[in-house]
């Protein structure tokens, strides 16, 4: 009786075990995990729907599913926090499918990861002011958004894409601007001279035009170069009529080298550029209609 028991016992236990090995998703077809993922990816579940992605693409490696899951799981990666692994994926999916539908979104999404690298929620609510960052991926999400724009002239993402350069345009010269300040704190004269050029050459008519101006005025009048200094001035009064750095000295030290007081806003903080909004309704489309 005893040895009964024992086998029913063993059974029920070997049962279980099994049933723990189970995947429910064995025999899905790749329509059936394909609509599975994408429901997880609407609601939000990314971390599930990265899983069934990846069973979708190693059960199903080719066809129309196996492509749009290859685009869609970037996606999920890059919400789920995964910034790395979700360009890694756009790489891998530029290799599988080089200039097919889907490589303009792919670029779009690239442009966004890099927009939003190191986005946080602390600093979407502070308004923490990106010119005060590493510009490196703002570089590079210019770069992929100018490419957009440029390649796929009839994209649907064509419109954000532009919005987004724009912004990042004055980012990148306020952050010219940020460092010729750091370089004047450090009476590092000729570096903060050069990085002020760059804004006259390269981001020219941007806000951050204004101050590159001022503080050339200024460096120029500190190194005795009293000719460059008119020159530089000259220059401002005649683009910037009603500038406030004809009637203030500047200061390195105050964002802007101005007073809070009389400082311009530009557009270079989160919550002025309203991202979150921005970033609704990306979710990959194209090749397959839902």
């Amino acid at each position: 009786m005893q040895i009964y028991t024992f086998i029913i016992l063993a059974s029920f236990l070997l049962i279980g075990c099994a049933s723990k090995g189970l995947d429910k998703t064995d025999g899905w077809s790749a329509q059936k995990l394909y609509e599975e993922a994408r429901s997880e990816l609407n609601v939000g579940n990314y971390e599930t729907a990265v899983s069934v992605y990846q069973k979708l693409s190693s059960r199903f490696p080719f066809g129309k599913y196996a492509q749009q899951g290859s685009l869609d799981i970037a996606y999920a990666h890059w919400k789920n926090g995964d910034s790395g692994i979700a360009l890694a994926s756009l790489d891998r999916y530029n290799k599988l499918y080089p200039s097919q539908d889907g490589s303009d979104y792919a670029l779009y999404l690239r442009g966004l990861i890099n927009f939003n690298e190191n986005q946080t929620l602390f600093s979407s609510i502070t308004g923490e002011d990106m010119a005060e960052r590493d510009a490196e991926a703002g570089r590079i999400a210019f770069a992929s958004f100018k490419r957009l724009v440029k390649n796929f002239p009839d994209t649907p993402y064509k419109e954000d894409a532009i919005k987004r350069m724009r912004f990042l345009r004055n980012v990148l010269a306020e952050n010219e601007a940020h460092v010729a300040r750091y370089y004047m704190r450090r009476k590092a004269y000729i570096a903060s001279l050069n990085r002020s050029k760059v804004i006259l050459t390269q981001y020219h008519g941007t806000p951050a035009t204004e101050e590159a101006l001022a503080l050339m005025v200024t460096i120029y009048d500190i190194l005795g170069l009293q000719d460059l200094s008119n020159d530089s001035l000259r220059v401002l009064k005649l683009n910037y009529p009603l500038s406030p750095y004809l009637d203030y000295t500047y200061n390195p030290r105050e964002r802007g080298g101005l007073p809070r007081s009389i400082r311009r806003k530009t557009n270079t903080t989160w919550n002025e550029f309203n991202f979150i909004k921005s970033l609704k309704g990306i979710v990959p489309k194209g090749l397959i209609e839902d």
